[in-house]
């Protein structure tokens, strides 16, 4: 049996060089920003896991839809999509600190909801802000 390959392949990015393409594309806000676009229609969508908003907690308002299903549930061209979704939707993706979300939000732009951005420090830095949780 051969040793793993630790040489990464030619044309391949790492992680931080994806993540920081992905906010490049991004116009990304912060708590209470996000707090005033939501009271004027914004849906935010949280994508952590179940585990981790039982630890942590939850924004009111906030539409669940875990990371792994999110393109399928907000492309308005999928089969499996959310009946309000559509491509001027204005869409606030968050994650517990900020960095899957800026992948999320990304690749909902790659699919045409070109608002589509995220909440900088995600749902650890609405929490720190004093914004409500449940």
């Amino acid at each position: 049996m051969s040793a793993p390959t630790l040489t990464a392949p030619a044309g391949s990015q790492g992680i931080n060089e994806l993540l920081d393409a992905a906010r490049t594309r991004l116009a990304r806000i912060g708590p209470q920003e996000t707090h005033d676009r939501m009271t004027r229609g914004a849906i935010l969508v949280d994508i952590r896991p179940a585990a981790q908003r039982a630890e942590h907690g939850e924004i009111p308002g906030a539409l669940i839809i875990e990371r792994n299903v999110l393109e399928w549930r907000l492309d308005p061209r999928s089969d499996a999509r959310l009946s309000f979704t559509h491509y001027d939707l204005d869409v606030i993706v968050t994650c517990q600190e900020g960095y899957t979300s800026s992948l999320a939000a990304a690749a909902l732009q790659d699919l045409g909801l070109l608002r589509a951005t995220d909440l900088a420090g995600g749902f650890a830095a609405w929490q720190a802000a004093g914004l409500p949780t449940i």
